[in-house]
């Protein structure tokens, strides 16, 4: 037999002890502005009484997606109460937040750029394969290794399992966008900047709104996981029910975890219907500065006519 190995791992060992040793400066400075994001996070839901938190939930479920959706998050965090989990789901859902928002401020903007970069996008495609296939365990060891124990290993490793659908479903929203549309938009003058922001971008929002569900979902699915490490919430029950086999628990705090999951999937998913869209379309016209963005102004015309629109234009100026 053959007397051949490839030192991988100590390969990997050696870049880790490289990081700790040279970069604990960036570690403590990450490390300490996330505690500081979820102590922020943490203390909007904590602080006013639980009665106040359902409420408001209830009445933005409501309006999301109507009654049923209202009522099915009242009693379900009603539950959670019942079976006393609300301070364990209150410090999940914040864990959820921060780790959800880290991750799509660098997905969104990375598929943005895949999308319009080829060579960006050859590098990034097995970056994020080498990401969603490794196993969720194997993330807890950098996180222990670079911030010990607690909430911020926790809020790393989670980051690191939810990025690539961010990505992914971003660049292939912005690709699938009608080449005619972005050209009207071209036609008519616009800034690459522009024809992203009020072409790209909105027509790619049912996509990009995929990703954002599934970056929250799998954020949800990894903090259960980060409980191993110290992070707490609903996790930490669950890994203390799994070690000293309490069903009792374990089945108390993975219900809350499923009625967190369920609440959390369909207000994201609220964003793909009718209403969603309207609002969101709303909220582009309002950062838009108001107006009439290229796409609505091309709406229902061939990319003949908005050429011959936009040609009768130059040569009329004055009107």
């Amino acid at each position: 037999m053959i007397d051949f190995r490839i030192p991988f791992g100590k390969w990997v060992e050696s870049s880790t002890k490289w990081i700790e040793d040279n970069l604990d400066w960036l570690l403590t400075f990450l490390g300490d502005l996330w505690n500081l994001l979820y102590d922020s996070v943490n203390w909007l839901f904590t602080t006013p009484s639980a009665i106040v938190v359902i409420i408001v939930m209830g009445l933005l479920a409501l309006i999301a997606r109507g009654w049923k959706f209202g009522l099915g998050t009242v009693l379900g965090l009603l539950f959670i109460i019942g079976v006393d989990q609300w301070d364990n789901a209150m410090d999940t859902i914040s864990l959820v937040i921060v780790s959800a928002f880290l991750a799509l401020v660098v997905a969104i903007p990375l598929g943005i750029l895949a999308a319009r970069n080829k060579t960006v996008s050859a590098v990034v495609k097995p970056i994020m394969d080498f990401l969603q296939t490794m196993p969720a365990f194997v993330y807890l060891i950098p996180a222990i290794a670079f911030f010990g124990i607690g909430v911020a290993p926790g809020i790393f490793a989670t980051v690191l399992f939810s990025l690539a659908p961010g990505v992914r479903l971003t660049e292939l929203g912005i690709r699938t966008v009608d080449s005619e549309v972005v050209e009207a938009g071209q036609a008519f003058g616009a800034s690459p900047r522009r024809i992203l922001r009020q072409i790209q971008l909105p027509l790619a929002m049912p996509s990009i709104m995929a990703g954002v569900n599934q970056v929250i979902m799998l954020s949800l699915s990894m903090v259960v996981i980060a409980g191993m490490v110290g992070a707490g919430g609903l996790g930490g029950d669950v890994a203390r029910a799994v070690s000293a086999l309490d069903i009792a628990i374990g089945a108390e705090a993975g219900m809350s975890v499923v009625i967190l999951a369920i609440v959390l999937d369909r207000f994201t998913g609220a964003f793909g219907n009718r209403r969603g869209r309207a609002l969101m379309a709303r909220w582009f016209s309002q950062l838009s500065g108001g107006g009439e963005s290229p796409t609505e102004s091309t709406a229902g015309k061939d990319t003949e006519r908005i050429l011959a629109e936009h040609s009768g234009n130059r040569r009329q100026p004055g009107r």
